[in-house]
């Protein structure tokens, strides 16, 4: 009886969800452990085949949606998703198709790539990360999800947690740099700020860790290339990230490009099922990345039908417009290839998405047009990206103190990209209007009024003639960047009458927003040269010269370095670019951003980070000497440009009494490790404080450190500050040749200091 009464419940409740929707408004449903399976036995093959594609938007424009070539398909179930196509209108028009026209009534899921902001673009992963701010981190993934949630959106592409050690990689950009303690924090950050714990909310959105797995570690650091390491290199270094962000409750999960022990990601079972299921315990659903299942073809995986059915035996569920899926799987099923458990499986983790985001309530939930134009790019959220654009920046140099600037006299600005506002956002800024952003012109004109006399000269464009021919410097906003087709004489002839009049000369010079981010890789990671001269020429004025550097990645900067005296890396700061440069140049901000990736001082150390192991015969001398039948170069020193964690103040801090609570501690007990930092200089600042490990002896080879805790803190001048951490045994875990994860008894080592070169250290012993 109780059974009959269930099933008449629920084909109310499916009757009542059909005409609710209709109207736009929320319905009452049964709990998902019901309503999904009683949903998933009414689909024929076709529509549960239907569920697990993903096409691009296409043509669909506002007010033609009916008339798309994406609608019939749409209609006919054909569909489970649609990707980048942005605003309220077009969103509710696509949805009111998909569940008033098809027969299920299946509400799509709407995704994009919000990547570092929505309208409101906050600085590249890469410069955000430099902030080592988690809660400010974690806002601006709450704000980009206000954002997108109200134009309609509800499922982003990200957080991208690749760890990466190759600035030649250009989407070393879009992650967290090189550390796996730093980028699992971020990635934990980003994800509790998607998602905010509870997907139903009108402005949560559903995360999507990427690229899995290994994506950032490329051979020759080429876009798409092999990848091949090790399996203790695997879960000691690389897996960590997206493991925190499976932890956290990521929502989703997309497969990478590249291959993983001879397999491409896509089609890999030990990693999509094996470690991501099985052993992570992850339960929501996995997508390729863009025609990711075709391109195993080219992989040598077989035609597109075979690639098709390895992928969802794999434990791929969903298909991003390779429509592999749609035009194979029921062939597939029919000679056998796969069954229909499979094919279930993966719908089934695509119909919880839907539930747990309350579309099956509420397919229209985020599509309100008054909130969009309330919510999107205001200025609450303009101040915030403001400030975290400032907190990103790291400052390279500052001999002399020439920063910060005085608000007097005359500045002149130079460089292709003091006045252009494209290039403020950077890469991977989808949802952005490029003629919002404020350029450095603009923001320094805002804020200091007419205090200080600014002038400008172009001086140069980014690259040579020829180098720009092949090179788009921006594809999403062409028109505006526009080439000077003055010769590069006539340019810098410009530029140094400018220079004559003016105190202070200002270069900004670097990368434009795609000479980084995907498919940007490249071989020389120096400035061009037509960049160089413009610098060099206004070095010879014997004038003060600031360096704001624009960049998506490390890059070699030796000569620089040498020559110019103040170096600001601003990376690519997003919407308030301008104010944001203005507030640290002249003070009103001290900077405080840290590295997260190390720069090497030329291309031939690449691959180069902190945590390396060492060899049976490292390098004795700490000057860079070469001595032969040591690990080292002829023609360069081992050591960086710029370590990992560097980042200098306006101030200076001097660290003291480094002190543990005991010299020995057993697995149940933790060590209490404090450091006194003193701010000596002469303005408020802060300070990323860093703590470091060394296990010194291992079952198997350990790094020579490793992060693992830090603390930004801010002191008034003069002000002293005891810095506290605490270290239990998970911090002194790692996998070790059965890939068991677990702690070994012996010695270590503590370091604290401002960046990774530190060599204040104490020692303590993990007994049994």
């Amino acid at each position: 009886m109780k059974i009959k009464v269930t099933i008449i419940i629920l084909l109310i409740t499916s009757l009542t969800f059909a005409q609710k929707t209709k109207k736009g408004k929320p319905a009452t449903i049964a709990p998902k452990e019901i309503f999904i399976p009683e949903l998933l036995a009414k689909m024929t093959l076709e529509e549960k085949i239907g569920q697990l594609n993903l096409p691009t938007s296409g043509d669909i424009t506002t007010g033609q949606a009916n008339s798309s070539n994406i609608a019939k398909k749409i209609e006919e179930g054909k569909v489970g998703g649609l990707f980048n196509i942005k605003s309220v209108q077009k969103i509710k028009e696509v949805q009111k198709i998909a569940v008033e026209k098809s027969r299920l009534k299946i509400p799509l899921i709407f995704g994009m790539d919000v990547i570092h902001g929505y309208e409101t673009v906050f600085p590249i992963p890469l410069g955000l990360s430099c902030s080592w701010d988690m809660p400010l981190i974690q806002q601006t993934a709450r704000i980009a999800a206000n954002e997108a949630t109200a134009d309609g959106i509800n499922w982003t592409f990200s957080p991208m947690v690749d760890l990466s050690r190759d600035p030649r990689w250009g989407r070393v950009s879009e992650g967290s740099g090189e550390d796996t303690f730093l980028g699992s924090e971020i990635a934990k950050a980003m994800v509790n700020g998607y998602q905010n714990n509870n997907l139903k909310a009108n402005n949560s959105m559903l995360a999507c860790v990427k690229h899995f797995a290994l994506y950032g570690a490329p051979e020759g650091g080429r876009d798409y290339n092999t990848v091949d390491m090790s399996h203790i290199r695997m879960y000691n270094e690389y897996f960590p990230p997206y493991k925190a962000a499976i932890d956290a409750g990521v929502g989703s999960v997309m497969a990478s490009f590249n291959e993983v022990d001879g397999i491409p990601a896509t089609g890999n079972k030990w990693l999509m099922t094996d470690v991501l299921r099985n052993q992570w315990k992850f339960g929501g659903f996995v997508v390729t990345d863009y025609t990711g299942i075709s391109e195993m073809t080219d992989h040598g995986m077989g035609d597109l039908q075979n690639s098709s059915s390895l992928a969802l035996k794999a434990g791929i569920d969903m298909d991003m417009v390779s429509e592999g899926f749609l035009s194979t799987l029921k062939k597939s099923y029919e000679e056998g290839k796969i069954s229909m458990t499979d094919i279930d499986k993966a719908v089934t983790r695509i119909l919880e998405a839907k539930y747990d985001l309350g579309l099956f309530e509420n397919p229209y939930k985020n599509c309100d047009i008054e909130l969009a134009k309330k919510v999107i790019f205001s200025k609450e959220s303009r101040d915030f990206a403001r400030k975290v654009a400032a907190e990103s920046m790291v400052l390279l140099k500052n001999d002399n103190n020439i920063l910060p600037l005085k608000k007097s006299g005359t500045i002149a600005l130079f460089g292709p990209l003091f006045d252009n506002k494209a290039n403020m956002p950077g890469t991977w800024s989808v949802a952005a209007n490029f003629d919002k952003p404020i350029t450095i012109l603009e923001g320094l004109k805002s804020t200091v009024g007419n205090s200080v006399n600014i002038l400008s000269a172009r001086g140069c464009n980014f690259l040579s003639t020829a180098a720009e021919e092949k090179i788009n410097i921006n594809p999403h906003n062409p028109k505006s960047y526009v080439r000077d087709n003055r010769t590069d004489e006539e340019l810098i002839a410009e530029a140094l009458e400018v220079a004559k009049k003016s105190d202070v000369l200002v270069a900004v010079l670097g990368e434009g927003a795609e000479m980084s981010g995907e498919c940007s890789s490249r071989t020389s990671i120096e400035l061009p040269i037509v960049q160089k001269r413009l610098l060099n020429e206004l070095l010879k004025t014997g004038k003060p010269v600031v360096l704001v550097l624009f960049t998506g990645r490390p890059l070699v900067l030796v000569e620089e370095s040498q020559k110019v005296s103040t170096i600001l890396n601003v990376w690519f700061p997003g919407s308030e670019a301008g104010l944001a440069i203005s507030d640290v140049l002249f003070g009103d901000v001290n900077p405080s951003g840290k590295l997260t990736a190390t720069w090497p001082r030329n291309v031939g150390q690449i691959p180069i980070y902190y945590n390396h192991k060492n060899t049976g015969r490292p390098l004795a001398n700490t000057e860079g000497k070469f001595e032969k039948f040591r690990s080292n170069y002829l023609d360069v020193r081992n050591e960086p440009l710029y370590p990992f964690g560097f980042g200098l103040s306006y101030t200076s801090f001097a660290y003291s009494n480094l002190t543990a609570s005991s010299s020995q501690i057993k697995a149940n007990e933790k060590l209490i490790v404090s450091v006194d930092v003193t701010n000596t200089g002469n303005f408020d600042g802060k300070e990323v404080v860093q703590l470091y490990i060394r296990d010194l002896v291992g079952s198997v080879t350990r790094p020579v450190k490793e992060l693992k805790g830090f603390k930004k803190i801010f002191l008034k001048k003069g002000e002293k500050q005891t810095v506290v951490f605490e270290l239990s045994i998970e911090d002194l875990k790692f996998y070790n040749a059965d890939l068991k994860h677990a702690a070994e008894a012996g010695e270590f080592e503590v370091f604290v200091g401002t960046n990774s070169d530190t060599t204040d250290k104490i020692k303590f012993n993990l007994v049994d």
